[in-house]
């Protein structure tokens, strides 16, 4: 990927593999700080816990049809950023400017490893394969394979994480509540203590519910890292280091993110599913497969894209702005 990355060998790896594990964290460090409040709107629009706090939204576009009956309008495309933006807006005034910010510290925590050992995985694994079984040639073959052996080491690694700062981003509190010092250090601080709730109520086992959904998310870090490959492929042509070579580098992240992130989205719903915490101490979504049939039952298929636009509008930026830095980073 980069011409830091020589094609000698020390043992297994290649030469300074190091560097691909260093970038890749600065890259998702920055992108998960710039887009933290749209990951919380995403995280609460894929739940049902706040289904019906945020469903009163969409009925901003019922009016009135023949003989006084009430028409509810399907919202379009549109208005799903619409409603992202009037989520943003409630979680600012009911809940404090911070809480836009809830969940981050697990984020960073969890995005930082977890970019790390995804593009240190990535980028010296299709070394690997290609040295091995491609006589040391890449192609999109070999691409997929990497990325897919990559997505799999990192689901593993850092799922735990994932469940904390799922967890963290579905609780619910009024800052204005929140009197002494103390309080506020439980509302925004509290990585430890849901990790001791989640112990002590779970166990172990608890802190891997949804792996199943993330190794089946697999399937789009190995679209979006083949599709960013070939795209980037394009800009190649322009001068290494020139204005439109990054400009093509940021086009082809976002498009690769945003292409790969619309064929493999459910998989996003159903795993936030599997992480909820329990109701009434009941567990409501207990498999991938028990989770798509019951949300399909009571919610019908199109829940299965429930905060796709929030997602989207985190994910390409963040993509474009972790790519531009992983680049970067290798070539300096």
């Amino acid at each position: 990927m980069s011409s830091s990355a020589s094609s000698s060998t020390t043992g297994v790896l290649p030469a300074k593999s190091w560097q691909h594990f260093v970038a890749g964290g600065l890259g998702g460090m920055c992108g998960a700080i710039v887009t933290s409040p749209f990951d919380v709107v995403k995280t609460r629009l894929q739940s049902d816990l706040f289904r019906e706090k945020h469903a009163t939204i969409g009925f901003a576009g019922a009016g009135h049809g023949v003989n006084g009956v009430v028409v509810v309008r399907r919202p379009n495309l549109l208005w799903h950023f619409v409603e992202t933006g009037h989520i943003l807006r409630d979680i600012y005034r009911e809940e404090s400017p911070r809480a836009l910010f809830k969940g981050l510290g697990p984020t960073l925590v969890g995005a930082i490893p977890a970019r790390s050992i995804n593009f240190f995985a990535y980028g010296n694994g299709k070394q690997i394969i290609a040295n091995q079984f491609n006589h040391g040639q890449e192609n999109s073959y070999v691409h997929l394979a990497a990325a897919a052996c990559a997505g799999i080491v990192t689901g593993s690694a850092t799922n735990p994480i994932w469940v904390v700062k799922t967890r963290l981003q579905l609780e619910q509190h009024n800052l204005r509540n929140c009197t002494t010092s103390s309080d506020h250090s439980k509302l925004f601080g509290g990585s430890w203590d849901m990790i001791k709730k989640i112990m002590r109520e779970e166990g172990v086992r608890g802190f891997y519910k949804g792996l199943s959904a993330s190794y089946l998310g697999v399937t789009e870090g190995t679209i979006q890292w083949t599709l960013y490959e070939r795209l980037k492929r394009l800009t190649a042509k322009s001068e290494k280091g020139s204005v439109m070579e990054w400009v093509g580098m940021l086009g082809s992240a976002g498009t690769a993110k945003c292409v790969a992130s619309l064929i493999t989205y459910p998989h996003e719903v159903l795993r936030t599913r599997l992480r909820q915490p329990h109701v009434n101490g009941v567990v409501k979504y207990t498999g991938l497969v028990q989770t798509l049939r019951l949300v399909i039952h009571e919610e019908g298929a199109r829940s299965l894209y429930g905060g796709l636009s929030a997602h989207l509008m985190r994910v390409i930026p963040n993509a474009a702005v972790m790519f531009f830095i992983y680049e970067a980073a290798l070539r300096w």
